[in-house]
């Protein structure tokens, strides 16, 4: 790439610190996230009422926060129990002058949530009389400003238990050093992706699964790649997509973003956007070393 992020573009400016706001929707991963972020050298909190975060932010700005800040998880509970304070201390610490502090917002779909929650045979928080799903439906309108003010919004729908983990920690991780660039293959028919910063739409290029020999097979296979990379529409595309890329992530690192995610989208989420997505993996791979790259195909194995 022609422009560079950055090296720890997330690092806190000299004389700063660093909070990280952890919210979401219940089921969705939180915990998960915490626990990363507690691997990556963060103080941890669960639950923090809000009307404690003024004294956390005290405590870190005095050196007792860890090595990389601290991290706090505040969700419907603490929408619950102290009412709108959540999102007037939200607010509050984006005023905050002299802090570098990043609000997450964790997300997923209504099925994955209801799949976990019936797996876990835990009680959603919001539930009342046992009907789950109306309880987070309920929750998302509850959360809907909070999840407005986010920084980054990360959608775990259809993650498997270790996706969500390894995903989360290479999160955390960014937030401490590298950017981290993720790059989501999807199908048009199953929905978009919540957390996509950018989408590139890839149907106009022709579609192997009109091809009988073709249609059983996935954009990591050989034939299927030769099909929709042959072509020079295809080429000048990736062309065109590299140095869209090469424009944004640097803008992204210098504003202090440590997270930028591209949606790669075609029909059914099994061959153009498999075999684009690994494609411009490849290209980033080669000529940008300053990133850490994610790679997620979220449709692959939907029939």
């Amino acid at each position: 790439m022609g422009e560079r992020a950055p090296q720890e573009a997330d690092s806190p400016a000299k004389g700063k610190r660093r909070v990280v706001i952890i919210t979401g929707l219940s089921g969705a991963g939180k915990s998960n996230a915490l626990q990363a972020f507690e691997d990556a050298g963060y103080f941890c909190i669960d639950n923090l009422p809000p009307r404690m975060i003024p004294a956390v932010m005290e405590t870190t700005a005095q050196g007792n926060g860890g090595p990389d800040g601290v991290v706090v998880v505040m969700d419907i509970r603490g929408r619950r129990y102290f009412g709108e304070e959540l999102e007037r201390n939200l607010e509050a610490v984006e005023r905050e002058e002299g802090w570098e502090h990043r609000i997450l917002f964790i997300d997923s779909d209504d099925p994955t949530l209801i799949r976990r929650y019936k797996e876990s045979r835990r009680p959603h928080p919001a539930a009342r009389d046992g009907d789950v799903l109306e309880a987070i439906r309920r929750e998302r309108r509850d959360l809907a400003n909070v999840r407005a003010m986010a920084d980054l919004v990360v959608d775990t729908s259809g993650y498997s238990a270790l996706d969500v983990r390894l995903h989360f920690k290479k999160l955390a991780e960014s937030f401490s050093s590298r950017m981290t660039v993720s790059l989501i293959s999807f199908g048009f028919k199953h929905g978009t992706p919540l957390d996509v910063d950018t989408l590139l739409d890839v149907r106009f290029l022709p579609n192997p699964h009109y091809d009988p020999e073709l249609r059983p097979l996935t954009g990591h296979d050989g034939p299927v790649r030769e099909a929709v990379l042959g072509s020079e529409d295809c080429q000048e595309f990736l062309t065109r997509a590299g140095e869209l890329l090469s424009f944004l992530i640097p803008r992204y690192a210098a504003e202090g973003k440590t997270y930028f995610t591209l949606g790669i989208g075609c029909t059914g989420g099994r061959h153009r956007s498999v075999a684009i997505t690994e494609e411009l993996a490849r290209r980033l791979r080669e000529q940008d070393t300053e990133i850490e790259l994610f790679i997620r195909h979220r449709d692959l194995e939907v029939i």
